[in-house]
Protein backbone atom coordinates (compact mmCIF):
# COMPACT_ATOMS: atom_id res chain seq x y z
CA UNK A 1 0.00 0.00 0.00
CA UNK A 2 1.63 3.35 -0.81
CA UNK A 3 2.78 5.54 2.29
CA UNK A 4 1.55 9.19 2.96
CA UNK A 5 4.34 11.33 2.61
CA UNK A 6 4.96 14.04 4.90
CA UNK A 7 6.22 17.33 3.67
CA UNK A 8 7.59 20.26 5.18
CA UNK A 9 8.59 23.43 3.92
CA UNK A 10 11.27 25.85 4.95
CA UNK A 11 11.72 29.23 6.96
CA UNK A 12 9.13 31.81 5.13
CA UNK A 13 8.00 28.61 3.22
CA UNK A 14 4.61 27.50 2.38
CA UNK A 15 3.20 24.46 0.66
CA UNK A 16 3.31 26.87 -2.50
CA UNK A 17 7.07 26.04 -2.12
CA UNK A 18 6.09 22.36 -3.51
CA UNK A 19 3.71 23.86 -6.45
CA UNK A 20 6.20 22.67 -9.23
CA UNK A 21 6.30 19.30 -7.93
CA UNK A 22 4.88 16.14 -9.36
CA UNK A 23 4.35 13.98 -6.26
CA UNK A 24 4.14 10.69 -6.65
CA UNK A 25 0.54 9.13 -7.94
CA UNK A 26 -1.14 6.92 -5.44
CA UNK A 27 0.56 8.74 -2.35
CA UNK A 28 -1.64 10.83 0.03
CA UNK A 29 0.54 14.19 0.61
CA UNK A 30 0.56 15.72 4.13
CA UNK A 31 1.64 19.36 4.36
CA UNK A 32 2.28 20.63 7.63
CA UNK A 33 3.33 24.32 8.39
CA UNK A 34 6.09 25.75 10.22
CA UNK A 35 4.45 27.56 13.35
CA UNK A 36 5.61 26.66 16.38
CA UNK A 37 8.79 28.05 18.73
CA UNK A 38 10.18 24.79 19.35
CA UNK A 39 11.93 22.01 17.21
CA UNK A 40 10.09 19.51 19.43
CA UNK A 41 6.79 21.11 18.76
CA UNK A 42 7.54 20.73 15.05
CA UNK A 43 8.55 17.49 15.41
CA UNK A 44 5.27 16.66 17.46
CA UNK A 45 3.67 18.47 14.40
CA UNK A 46 5.24 16.25 11.79
CA UNK A 47 4.61 13.00 13.51
CA UNK A 48 1.09 13.54 13.79
CA UNK A 49 0.08 14.81 10.63
CA UNK A 50 -0.50 11.14 9.64
CA UNK A 51 -0.84 7.53 11.31
CA UNK A 52 1.88 4.49 10.81
CA UNK A 53 5.21 5.12 8.60
CA UNK A 54 5.41 7.82 6.27
CA UNK A 55 8.01 9.50 4.05
CA UNK A 56 9.40 12.48 4.93
CA UNK A 57 10.02 15.12 2.42
CA UNK A 58 11.94 18.37 4.08
CA UNK A 59 13.50 21.45 3.05
CA UNK A 60 16.04 23.71 4.94
CA UNK A 61 14.12 24.25 8.53
CA UNK A 62 11.55 21.76 7.45
CA UNK A 63 13.99 18.95 6.96
CA UNK A 64 15.71 20.00 10.27
CA UNK A 65 11.85 19.60 12.33
CA UNK A 66 12.27 16.16 10.18
CA UNK A 67 15.89 14.96 11.87
CA UNK A 68 14.48 15.59 15.34
CA UNK A 69 10.99 13.05 14.31
CA UNK A 70 13.55 10.64 13.17
CA UNK A 71 14.96 10.96 15.91
CA UNK A 72 12.09 10.36 18.32
CA UNK A 73 10.33 8.09 16.57
CA UNK A 74 12.83 6.21 13.87
CA UNK A 75 10.65 3.15 13.22
CA UNK A 76 7.94 5.53 11.42
CA UNK A 77 10.16 7.25 9.30
CA UNK A 78 10.19 4.81 6.53
CA UNK A 79 11.83 7.04 3.27
CA UNK A 80 13.68 10.53 3.45
CA UNK A 81 13.57 13.29 0.81
CA UNK A 82 15.14 16.46 2.66
CA UNK A 83 17.15 19.10 0.44
CA UNK A 84 19.06 22.72 1.45
CA UNK A 85 19.13 21.80 5.30
CA UNK A 86 22.12 21.41 8.21
CA UNK A 87 21.99 18.95 10.40
CA UNK A 88 25.05 20.62 12.60
CA UNK A 89 23.91 22.44 15.74
CA UNK A 90 23.36 26.44 15.19
CA UNK A 91 26.66 28.74 15.60
CA UNK A 92 27.21 31.40 17.19
CA UNK A 93 26.65 33.86 14.87
CA UNK A 94 23.42 32.21 13.75
CA UNK A 95 21.83 32.75 17.22
CA UNK A 96 23.07 36.46 17.22
CA UNK A 97 21.63 37.31 13.56
CA UNK A 98 18.28 35.31 14.47
CA UNK A 99 18.01 37.65 17.52
CA UNK A 100 18.48 40.60 15.22
CA UNK A 101 16.14 39.27 12.76
CA UNK A 102 13.27 38.48 15.31
CA UNK A 103 13.58 42.23 17.16
CA UNK A 104 13.40 43.66 13.43
CA UNK A 105 9.41 41.41 12.91
CA UNK A 106 8.53 42.83 16.41
CA UNK A 107 9.41 46.23 15.52
CA UNK A 108 6.88 46.01 13.07
CA UNK A 109 9.76 45.59 10.20
CA UNK A 110 8.94 42.32 8.77
CA UNK A 111 9.29 43.10 5.04
CA UNK A 112 12.85 44.52 5.47
CA UNK A 113 13.39 40.87 7.21
CA UNK A 114 11.56 39.05 3.81
CA UNK A 115 14.15 41.54 2.00
CA UNK A 116 17.19 40.36 4.00
CA UNK A 117 16.29 36.78 3.50
CA UNK A 118 15.24 36.89 -0.34
CA UNK A 119 19.23 36.66 -1.70
CA UNK A 120 20.07 33.69 0.04
CA UNK A 121 17.22 31.48 -1.72
CA UNK A 122 18.58 32.67 -5.21
CA UNK A 123 21.68 30.37 -7.08
CA UNK A 124 24.24 33.00 -6.00
CA UNK A 125 22.20 34.99 -4.23
CA UNK A 126 20.94 36.71 -7.43
CA UNK A 127 17.30 36.34 -7.99
CA UNK A 128 15.14 37.24 -11.12
CA UNK A 129 12.40 39.63 -10.81
CA UNK A 130 10.05 36.70 -10.80
CA UNK A 131 11.76 34.69 -8.65
CA UNK A 132 12.32 37.81 -6.01
CA UNK A 133 8.21 38.08 -6.17
CA UNK A 134 6.95 34.79 -6.32
CA UNK A 135 9.21 34.50 -2.98
CA UNK A 136 7.87 37.95 -1.27
CA UNK A 137 4.51 36.64 -1.91
CA UNK A 138 5.11 33.55 0.11
CA UNK A 139 6.69 35.19 2.42
CA UNK A 140 3.96 37.52 3.00
CA UNK A 141 1.43 34.50 2.95
CA UNK A 142 3.48 32.81 5.92
CA UNK A 143 3.70 36.34 8.10
CA UNK A 144 5.12 37.71 10.76
CA UNK A 145 4.02 35.39 14.10
CA UNK A 146 4.69 32.51 11.86
CA UNK A 147 8.31 34.02 11.50
CA UNK A 148 8.95 34.74 14.58
CA UNK A 149 8.30 30.89 16.37
CA UNK A 150 10.38 29.92 13.19
CA UNK A 151 12.83 31.51 14.24
CA UNK A 152 12.41 30.75 17.69
CA UNK A 153 12.62 27.53 16.47
CA UNK A 154 15.93 27.66 14.95
CA UNK A 155 17.32 28.57 18.03
CA UNK A 156 16.24 24.75 19.94
CA UNK A 157 18.37 23.10 17.33
CA UNK A 158 20.53 20.36 17.91
CA UNK A 159 23.11 18.71 16.00
CA UNK A 160 21.13 15.75 13.90
CA UNK A 161 24.14 13.71 13.30
CA UNK A 162 23.51 10.89 15.68
CA UNK A 163 20.14 10.29 14.92
CA UNK A 164 20.63 10.03 11.13
CA UNK A 165 23.59 7.31 11.75
CA UNK A 166 20.35 5.18 13.08
CA UNK A 167 18.47 5.69 10.23
CA UNK A 168 18.12 2.25 8.15
CA UNK A 169 15.40 3.99 5.46
CA UNK A 170 16.10 4.79 1.98
CA UNK A 171 16.90 8.25 1.68
CA UNK A 172 18.18 10.83 -1.14
CA UNK A 173 19.26 14.27 -0.13
CA UNK A 174 19.46 17.18 -2.59
CA UNK A 175 21.90 19.36 -2.90
CA UNK A 176 22.12 22.95 -4.81
CA UNK A 177 25.67 23.33 -6.06
CA UNK A 178 24.48 27.21 -6.00
CA UNK A 179 23.01 27.58 -2.30
CA UNK A 180 25.04 29.95 -0.84
CA UNK A 181 22.90 29.04 2.40
CA UNK A 182 23.39 25.87 2.79
CA UNK A 183 26.44 24.35 0.12
CA UNK A 184 26.76 21.27 -1.25
CA UNK A 185 29.82 19.81 1.76
CA UNK A 186 26.39 19.87 4.43
CA UNK A 187 24.88 17.47 2.07
CA UNK A 188 27.19 15.41 1.77
CA UNK A 189 28.11 15.55 5.37
CA UNK A 190 24.07 14.19 6.06
CA UNK A 191 24.49 11.74 3.39
CA UNK A 192 27.46 10.50 4.86
CA UNK A 193 25.76 9.81 8.11
CA UNK A 194 22.55 8.30 6.47
CA UNK A 195 23.56 4.06 6.10
CA UNK A 196 21.11 4.22 3.01
CA UNK A 197 21.32 7.23 1.23
CA UNK A 198 21.89 9.02 -2.27
CA UNK A 199 23.25 12.70 -2.66
CA UNK A 200 22.62 14.32 -5.62
CA UNK A 201 24.01 17.79 -6.57
CA UNK A 202 22.53 20.00 -8.48
CA UNK A 203 24.87 22.30 -10.41
CA UNK A 204 22.15 24.98 -11.42
CA UNK A 205 20.23 25.09 -8.26
CA UNK A 206 20.21 27.91 -5.00
CA UNK A 207 18.35 27.20 -1.80
CA UNK A 208 14.85 26.93 -3.06
CA UNK A 209 15.25 23.58 -4.77
CA UNK A 210 11.61 22.76 -5.55
CA UNK A 211 11.24 26.07 -7.81
CA UNK A 212 14.97 25.91 -9.25
CA UNK A 213 14.85 21.76 -9.98
CA UNK A 214 11.55 20.56 -9.78
CA UNK A 215 12.57 17.60 -11.86
CA UNK A 216 14.78 16.46 -9.88
CA UNK A 217 12.55 16.68 -6.60
CA UNK A 218 9.91 14.99 -8.04
CA UNK A 219 12.05 12.21 -9.77
CA UNK A 220 13.71 11.75 -6.07
CA UNK A 221 10.16 11.89 -4.55
CA UNK A 222 9.29 9.13 -6.42
CA UNK A 223 12.55 7.14 -5.69
CA UNK A 224 12.06 7.34 -2.34
CA UNK A 225 8.49 6.79 -2.01
CA UNK A 226 8.86 3.29 -4.42
CA UNK A 227 11.93 2.16 -2.28
CA UNK A 228 9.82 2.56 1.32
CA UNK A 229 6.71 1.11 -0.20
CA UNK A 230 8.19 -1.78 -1.29
CA UNK A 231 10.05 -2.35 2.05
Amino acid sequence: MPLPLVVVPGMLCDASLWADVTFPAGHTVHHVALRRPDITELADDVLDATEGPFVLVGLSLGAIAGFEALRRAPERVAGLCVMATNAAGPRPEQHAAWRELDSLVAAGRFPDVVEHTLPDMFPDRHPSSAGAERYRRMAQSVGPSAARAQLAAQTTRQDAFAALRTARCPSVVLAGGRDTLCPPAFHHSIAGALPNARVLELPDAGHLVPWQRPDAVSAALHEVAAAATAR
